[in-house]
């Protein structure tokens, strides 16, 4: 059975998070991932727990259905096998700084025009026609700039980062959008493009989707900062012995839980009879609902709130998401004996296809693990690569 992406060809020049999580996105897909790699490797492939050196738990999580070269770029032999695997490339993937990958000699307009169908896509902090173009980003950076720290600084009191890597992992998966966007566009002309996709720009869209808010109008009708995700009050409510999460937005959905509170009468108040009043009282809202909440157990509402229609769901710990009675079910959560590293816990590809799904068909590389076969594949002879190697060239 064929994946989506079966027979294209991802060159791929990025590390650590934003852009490995790009590929294995492709690769999980169906595309033959090229990671190419210096000879130290990938930074992640050190970061975390790990059974060996050169495996750790962030590369294990990253870099699934991917095929590892070894590549010094910094010698003409490897900057020649790399143009040699561009001419079969359809993506090209990097997240070096634009002035680093053009002094290389790989920038877009190198290899667009070596290869015209490639579809070259470039990972940046910052846009290049912009004067913050070739400054270094990483996620820390970013959600500072991007108004992220301060959406939780309106919270808590001052800046905090959110507590995963997500400016990366946001536009990573913008990266996947983009790509495939640009390889649609090329079943039309025939040919690649240079893709252009910014850390800073990306994330700064994807907080503004809700948080322009009032500056959504010129001149604006209000303070930027959706309201009801800012108030202090949206958090897990408590309950007499834990917490729940729930979230009551229609009308219906409010008349019956006021309803089961033996306070119908709410359902009139003017600061919650419509969407509108609620939104401009969400504060009063969510206290008013948090006082009877804490009345009584989880386990209760957990009973009674799927009656009422009114989605809801418990706290759940990492470490007890895969015994969930759901991702047991779909069986997300896999066990397999990976060669060099025993058994390796894998998530599922989250999305489903009826015709052509995804699958797991290759467990995460060793550096260098696959040089020898791609060099083969890509006309070099034994003694060809036997130099390559002796040169430290690839490894």
């Amino acid at each position: 059975m064929t994946a989506p992406l079966d027979g294209l060809r991802v060159l791929d020049l990025t590390s650590v998070v934003l852009g490995p999580l790009a590929t294995q996105t492709l690769g999980d897909m169906g595309a033959d991932v090229v990671k190419i790699e210096g000879p130290a490797g990938d930074t992640t492939r050190y970061t975390g727990p790990k059974r060996s050196n050169d495996m750790s738990a962030l590369f294990m999580g990253l870099n699934r259905n991917k095929r590892s070269i070894v590549l010094d770029l910094k010698q003409q032999a490897a900057k020649d096998v790399l143009w040699r695997l561009i001419d079969t490339a359809d993506v090209f993937l990097h997240s070096i700084r634009p002035q680093a990958i053009d002094r290389l000699g790989f920038g877009h307009e190198a290899v667009l025009a070596r290869n015209e169908r490639v579809v070259y896509a470039g990972v940046h902090g910052f846009r290049m026609d912009g004067p913050y173009s070739g400054r270094p980003a990483y996620d820390d950076v970013i959600q500072g700039l991007s108004g992220s720290a301060d959406l939780m600084a309106r919270l808590v009191g001052e800046p905090r980062y959110m507590p995963t890597i997500m400016a990366d992992k946001t536009t990573g998966l913008v990266t996947v959008n983009a790509i495939l966007a640009a390889l649609l566009e090329r079943e039309k002309s025939g040919k690649g493009q240079f893709v252009e996709i910014p850390m800073f720009e990306v994330m700064t869209a994807f907080n503004m989707a809700d948080h322009i808010f009032g500056h959504a109008f010129d001149p604006p009708e209000g303070p930027m900062g959706y309201s009801r995700v800012l108030t202090p009050s949206r958090r897990p409510y408590k309950t007499l012995d834990g917490f729940i999460c729930l979230l009551a937005y229609t009308d219906p959905q409010w008349e019956r839980f006021w309803a089961e509170l033996g306070r119908p009468e709410l359902k009139d108040d003017p600061r919650f009879d419509s969407l509108a009043s609620r939104a401009d009282n969400i504060e009063a809202v969510y206290s008013l609902a948090g006082e009877f909440i804490a009345t009584r157990t989880t386990a209760e509402w957990l009973e009674v709130l799927p009656r009422l229609e009114i989605p809801c769901g418990e706290i759940v710990e990492l470490e007890d998401i895969p015994s969930d009675p759901h991702m047991q079910a779909v069986g997300f959560f896999r066990t397999e004996e990976h060669p060099t590293e025993g058994g390796v816990t894998l998530p599922d590809i989250p999305v489903q296809f009826s015709r052509t799904p995804g699958s797991i068909n290759r467990l995460q590389p060793k550096l260098g693990e696959h040089s020898v076969e791609i060099l083969r594949e890509a006309g070099y002879g034994d003694d060809e690569i036997k130099n390559f190697r002796a040169r430290g060239a690839t490894g």
